[in-house]
């Protein structure tokens, strides 16, 4: 890539938020404004660039996380506009994994929202700096120090306002900054393309004056020298001011917020000044670590000079160019035709070409170097989470997190010559998404897919019919329930066949005890005195978590146990991986019989927006699903109603709520933990 700009000059930043908030309308002002594109294309009109897939136009929504790069004051801002719905937060997550800073936009009325606290969650955990941009300020009911406390309160975040807003709901006409002490006023006719300054307005002074002393206190805080200057009353420049903002932005202790409204083209060219002036370069965050071939910590410095790494974090088919892997490169260079080394597989491939994504269109490129997101064509058996190096210097970087899959529905091809088809089709699918399964019952042998939800599922089954011509019946949503145990138990697999010539020995004796939740599964080896050779430990560790995939009570897996392998026997001739692997899943099994098995189901943290009048129905509606509500606030005029429901409950609820409130309430749904399914409930589950 012939590189205009230096990696200081280099953003990499993500566009997240709650659905509906505005993402993808702010990225489509930010292309407009930065001469990407010569006309604004709006998400209700189905002709917004960044939602470039058919079931994203229909619908309204961003499904896929979409890459561009565009160009702002001699900075190279590579931009991923990222889903809100959360059946789609595999997108969120992989994005996240690569990005150095993040644009969390929120709506002046909803402001935080549930999607929103969970993107947020996913931002600390992989230490992702943030600026917050209010959004639609001209709404009916949007209230810019609402939100900011909000997200005080609801994220544990440190917001500080650098602007305040000139007006608000028809009245908002623009913004100050408080840092320059200057007004901005957008003019309508350029589309917001033009705007000019003022003085601060005479009503606005003491909220100006107010705001510019809460962000000088806020950065005096973390800036010893900016601290002297202030406590001696002397005048700080703004540039020192955003300088000492942009280390603590940087530190994760301090998120700048801004306003603005970028449906009517007004506050997103400051939004763009602040992500270059706030959000990190390559440069401003630590090397990437990861482990070399031995295990021991490595790490790589953004420099296009040290050895090649990048990792694999999205995966596509293109019509045009066939198979895309997304990679994020950390550091050195790689040029069209140079051999990388794919770590997990340790398997050379060759990259045939690389392109510079611009959401569905390309533009090919020579060489990517540190700081890049580009498209690579040529990969082979490359998996989202792949490490892709210099062939004499491996390091493995850290992989995504994956989600669990909660919802199954059954599919089958309607003709013979669709089944060939959809078995391609579903393989091609998974290798895009690691949040969809496939697997079969094994009781009925039927074909199930496993996702987010069920806009994820219908998403996917209306794929399989554009995509990939393939015509299938569908049967009705099934929730993946799991299991657990509630008892500790002593259990003894024995595996013995000696029957003359070579036989089979090994007798397992394991003690499992219920684990905390989410702690999955953990096997601990206590043998004392050989009584389980060392080399077969690891073959009684297997055959143990493969028995825990078929519970007792629905064949489902059994999670949040703790396996001890505390004695056994073995035989210096009949004894092998094989039978010690059997011995092991037989004790397990056995143990399953005895240790008081439960049903565990996910449970869904819903959110309902209703006007008050149906705040008494949807509550009773809730509890009647097996509800708990958890909360119960005004929020912009409207009741919000906090429940933790069932997902078993909730199928078809959208058309329920819309029929008991004359279509005026909405909702929202995310996963929130596995819980125990009550004995009532239960009974009419197990087969057993």
């Amino acid at each position: 890539m012939s590189r205009k700009v230096s990696l200081e000059r280099t953003r990499n930043i993500g566009i997240m938020a709650h659905i509906d908030a505005g993402k993808t309308t702010t990225t489509e002002r930010i292309l407009f404004y930065t001469g990407i594109n010569y006309k604004l294309g709006e998400v209700h009109h189905g002709a917004a660039t960044m939602d470039w897939m058919e079931q994203e136009q229909e619908r309204g929504i961003t499904i896929t996380s979409a890459a561009t790069t565009t160009e702002w004051q001699d900075h190279r801002v590579n931009i991923i506009d990222t889903p809100g719905h959360v059946d789609f937060t595999m997108e969120v997550e992989r994005s996240l994994r690569v990005l150095d800073g993040a644009v969390a936009v929120f709506c002046g009325v909803g402001g935080v929202e549930p999607q929103s606290e969970t993107v947020w969650r996913q931002a600390d955990r992989y230490g992702v700096p943030r600026i917050a941009f209010v959004n639609k300020m001209d709404r009916v009911g949007a209230d810019f120090d609402r939100v900011v406390e909000m997200m005080r309160e609801r994220l544990a975040a440190h917001p500080v306002p650098v602007q305040v807003p000139i007006g608000s709901e028809d009245d908002f006409v623009g913004v100050v900054d408080v840092i320059e002490d200057k007004a901005f006023f957008w003019d309508e006719e350029s589309l917001g393309a033009k705007f000019h300054e003022e003085p601060v307005p005479d009503e606005l002074r003491a909220r100006v004056d107010e705001a510019r002393e809460a962000v000088l206190e806020a950065v005096a805080d973390h800036d010893d020298e900016l601290m002297a200057l202030y406590l001696d009353g002397e005048p700080i420049a703004p540039d020192r001011i955003r300088k000492a903002l942009r280390a603590a932005t940087i530190d994760l202790d301090l998120v700048p917020v801004l306003c603005g409204s970028a449906f009517k083209n007004k506050g997103v060219q400051p939004l763009l000044d602040a992500v270059v002036q706030y959000l990190p370069s390559p440069l401003d965050i630590p090397p990437v670590s990861g482990t070399d071939p031995k295990g021991k910590p490595a790490e790589r410095r953004a420099d296009p000079n040290e050895p090649f790494a990048a990792l694999v974090f999205k995966l596509m088919s293109d019509p045009h160019v066939g198979h895309l892997a997304y990679l994020r490169v950390y550091s050195g260079t790689a040029k069209t035709g140079d051999a990388v080394l794919n770590v997990r597989r340790d398997k050379k491939n060759r990259v045939g070409r690389l392109l510079q994504m611009h959401a569905n269109k390309r533009q090919e490129v020579d060489a990517a170097e540190a700081g890049d997101i580009v498209a690579a064509v040529g990969l082979k058996d490359v998996s989202t989470g792949d490490t892709l190096c210099a062939p004499h210097h491996p390091i493995a970087l850290e992989s995504l997190q994956i989600p669990e899959p909660v919802l199954s529905i059954a599919i089958e091809p309607k003709t013979q010559a669709d089944m060939d088809r959809l078995g391609d089709s579903l393989e091609r699918l998974v290798h895009e998404d690691p949040s969809f399964r496939v697997t079969t019952d094994p009781e009925t042998g039927q074909t199930l897919i496993s996702g987010m939800g069920e806009l994820h599922l219908e998403i996917i089954c209306d794929r399989l019919v554009r995509e990939f011509k393939v015509s299938a019946n569908v049967g009705a949503p099934q929730v993946s329930y799991k299991e657990t145990i509630r008892r500790e138990v002593r259990a003894e697999g024995r595996y013995v066949k000696q029957t003359g010539g070579s036989g089979d020995f090994a007798v397992v004796v394991i003690e499992m005890e219920p684990g905390e939740p989410g702690s999955g599964y953990s096997f601990e080896d206590r043998t004392k005195g050989g009584s389980v050779p060392k080399e077969f430990v690891g073959a009684v560790a297997t055959g143990c978590e493969e028995a825990l995939q078929n519970g007792e009570l629905l064949g489902v897996p059994v999670v949040d146990v703790a396996v001890r392998l505390v004695d056994g026997q073995a035989h210096d001739v009949d004894s092998s991986e094989r039978s010690f692997k059997i011995a092991g899943s037989l004790a397990v099994k056995e143990g399953l019989r005895h240790a008081d098995s439960v049903l565990l189901e996910p449970m869904m943290d819903v959110e309902v927006v209703t006007p008050e009048e149906f705040v008494g129905a949807v509550q009773g509606d809730l509890n009647g699903r097996r509800g708990q509500l958890t909360g119960l606030e005004v929020r912009g005029g409207a009741q919000v109603i906090g429940a933790e429901v069932p997902l078993a409950t909730m199928f078809g609820y959208v058309n329920n709520l819309r029929s008991m409130t004359q279509g005026r309430a909405t909702y929202t749904m995310q996963f929130s933990k596995y819980a125990e399914v009550p004995d009532k409930v239960s009974a009419n589950l197990v087969y057993r």
